[in-house]
């Protein structure tokens, strides 16, 4: 079985290299689009609308922003790059076999070895894209006054979300793989119902049970407010049910709102 696996991702090499392509070409025509817009003055459109001040400012966010992404896009397609091309995947595959059998774990088992595998490749991620994170919130974030973070707070919500996908990535893995074993010709069908179901069941436990992990949530108290929320919701048909105040502010100024059954502000 492992070698069959192997054997099946040497000859996906040529469609991750086709895929490294388009993102090559694709960062290619964003670097054409980035130098036509960008606009050095105030748009006629926008005069009056908001201060010639507020708009340097919102050019230079957007440009640090953007140069970033360019950066953190051009360092990925040379790492995809580097990847595909000594066959990283393979050689990843294989240790993680070997790591299995070094603590007593059945390499064969199919199970256990995806798992292994997809737990290195997390963290392979986690540790690449570190550096780019500390830049983006500690850095060009703090150079715009929008980080209200800590480093203690970044680091205890990556290891949060780490333990989240160590809880619920292998259940979904191991779920998969059963679905694609026993799929037959309907296999395609079965597992769009599965990522259909998992999708629904996502987005009610995230705000139940995972966002405030995250986030500190208390009710909307009385109010102008809640009254003003609550009458725009009636008018609207939206199913309002309970309304809190997210306490957003702890790791950055933007303003963020989110509706769901449920409705959340970030007040500041």
């Amino acid at each position: 079985m492992v070698n069959e696996i192997i054997n099946y991702n040497l000859s996906l090499q040529g469609q991750l290299e086709l895929l490294n392509s388009y993102d090559i070409l694709f960062s290619c025509i964003e670097t054409v689009v980035f130098v036509i817009v960008k606009l050095p003055t105030l748009p006629k459109t926008l005069e009056g609308v908001i201060s010639k001040e507020k708009f340097k400012k919102s050019r230079a966010y957007s440009l640090d922003k953007i140069y970033f992404h360019f950066l953190h896009g051009f360092v990925t397609i040379l790492m995809d790059s580097a990847i595909l091309l000594y066959g990283v995947l393979p050689w990843f595959w294989k240790k993680s076999c070997d790591t299995l059998e070094s603590i007593g774990f059945d390499s064969e088992n199919e199970m256990y070895h995806t798992l292994a595998f997809l737990a290195g490749v997390m963290i392979w991620s986690q540790l690449t894209n570190l550096p780019f994170s500390l830049y983006s919130t500690f850095l060009i974030e703090e150079r715009h006054s929008f980080n209200k973070q800590t480093i203690l707070l970044f680091f205890r919500d990556m290891i949060k979300s780490m333990f989240l996908a160590v809880v619920i990535g292998p259940p979904v893995v191991v779920a998969i793989i059963l679905i694609v074993h026993k799929g037959g010709p309907y296999l395609a069908i079965y597992l769009w119902g599965f990522m259909f179901v998992l999708s629904l069941v996502m987005m009610t436990i995230y705000l139940v049970l995972i966002a405030p992990l995250f986030n500190k949530f208390t009710p909307l108290p009385d109010g102008m407010l809640r009254s003003k929320i609550e009458n725009l919701a009636s008018s609207l048909s939206f199913p309002l049910k309970k309304l809190f105040v997210v306490d957003g502010s702890t790791r950055s100024i933007h303003t963020c709102i989110v509706l769901k059954n449920y409705l959340f502000f970030t007040l500041h």
